[in-house]
């Protein structure tokens, strides 16, 4: 099958959830069929990007939009009808060409990868599946509650757009997939029961366990300008950690991940450190004796704690993190709430490392049981090919 792949982002480098799941599904599926990638992107793709792809695509097609042509979209949209986050991403130029690459190549599927991206491609009249991935408007309401002033309104009118374009949307396609249950459940549409659940996996080649010195007592991991991050970080340096450091003074947290914030690179301190992007995020995960997600907004499938499951670094996670990873609290992982609940989570880890290596190793057998990409590559197969 030829599958014309749509994205919103060239799927490389990984730093962001979405441009991981891309690419891993675009290698994945590369196994049995032809990829012809379409990627739209902020800034000029490099050769060297480039060469990351090329061993899974057929052909490669890019086409570089500009930020100051993306912000004057949401001024016009302002008072139109979509998602600042799909205006954002929108042109018409780009809207011709896609149409024209997919006269030339004649795909026998479109792969839409977000809704972002569904005004492309949703009256090409060839078969097409919609990866909604994340379920934004449910990011949206919850970004709500802790907002105020004119950001909350903002905010609040993209809900509300999100949640009916979620809607709408999924009529223009024939498949549909999503990340997690959790998700699903939240994609306001009466056939949401038949969205299918790709859940993200691990690559077990390159994510395992390494023998390297614990430089680092807790770690956390991501993509440093994304708003649950930021606020998950702020979270742990200013409530969780004052706790930690009150019961264990030597202790050091290490927060890495690319384009960290003025309000992130200001943590640093003799018992953080901020390392800003990591060439290699293997090394931030074998370092450190503990993978922490205190995520008080989450929405998707949280794939640092896949990550570091794989490379056996027991990790303390929120009740929201967990939700779409399904992990037995007390076994695979610890869950926690409030501040004074995560410091003793660590505590108890960094004294007790009976229990800290048992977590570790249920942890291990769990990621390769349920996440692995082969075989959820294999699932969305079978899925756009049946009738």
């Amino acid at each position: 099958m030829k599958i014309l792949f749509i994205t919103s982002r060239f799927p490389f480098p990984l730093e962001k959830g979405d441009k991981l799941r891309a690419f891993e599904l675009i290698k994945n599926l590369s196994a049995h069929h032809q990829i012809i990638l379409f990627a739209i992107n902020e800034t000029v793709v490099t050769d060297s990007q480039l060469a990351q792809l090329k061993p899974y695509c057929e052909k490669i097609y890019t086409e570089q939009i500009s930020k100051f042509n993306s912000y004057f979209n949401l001024l016009k949209n302002i008072l139109g009808y979509l998602p600042f986050s799909v205006a954002y991403f929108l042109r018409k130029t780009v809207c011709q060409r896609i149409k024209a690459i997919a006269t030339e190549e004649k795909p026998d599927h479109i792969f839409c990868h977000l809704i972002r991206m569904s005004e492309y491609v949703k009256d090409i009249n060839i078969p097409k599946t919609l990866d909604y991935m994340d379920t934004f408007s449910m990011g949206m309401e919850r970004m709500l509650e802790n907002e105020s002033g004119l950001k909350k309104i903002a905010i609040a009118i993209e809900h509300k757009r999100l949640l009916r374009y979620e809607s709408q949307i999924y009529n223009c396609f024939d498949k549909h997939i999503i990340i997690s249950d959790q998700d699903r459940s939240h994609i306001p549409h009466p056939d949401r029961d038949k969205i299918e659940v790709i859940p993200n996996g691990v690559d077990f080649d390159f994510f395992y366990p390494q023998q390297l010195g614990k430089k680092y007592d807790v770690l956390f991991a991501g993509n440093m300008n994304y708003p649950p991050n930021i606020e998950s970080v702020l979270f742990l340096a200013n409530e969780i950690w004052p706790l930690v450091l009150k019961q264990k003074p030597d202790a050091k947290l290490l927060i890495a991940g690319a384009s960290p914030t003025l309000a992130i690179k200001q943590l640093q301190s003799n018992s953080i450190t901020v390392s800003g992007w990591v060439d290699d995020i293997r090394t931030s995960f074998a370092h450190s004796k503990i993978m922490i997600a205190p995520m008080l907004i989450s929405i998707g499938l949280q794939n640092k704690i896949l990550q570091a499951m794989a490379m056996k670094v027991p990790c303390i996670v929120s009740s929201l993190a967990n939700n779409a990873v399904g992990a037995k609290h007390n076994q695979e992982v610890l869950i926690a709430a409030t501040a004074a609940e995560y410091a003793s989570c660590i505590i108890s880890l960094l004294s007790d490392e009976t229990q800290s290596q048992t977590i570790a190793e249920n942890a291990y057998t769990f990621v390769k049981q349920n996440f692995n990409w082969q075989v959820q590559t294999q699932r969305l197969e079978q899925y756009m090919i049946a009738s």
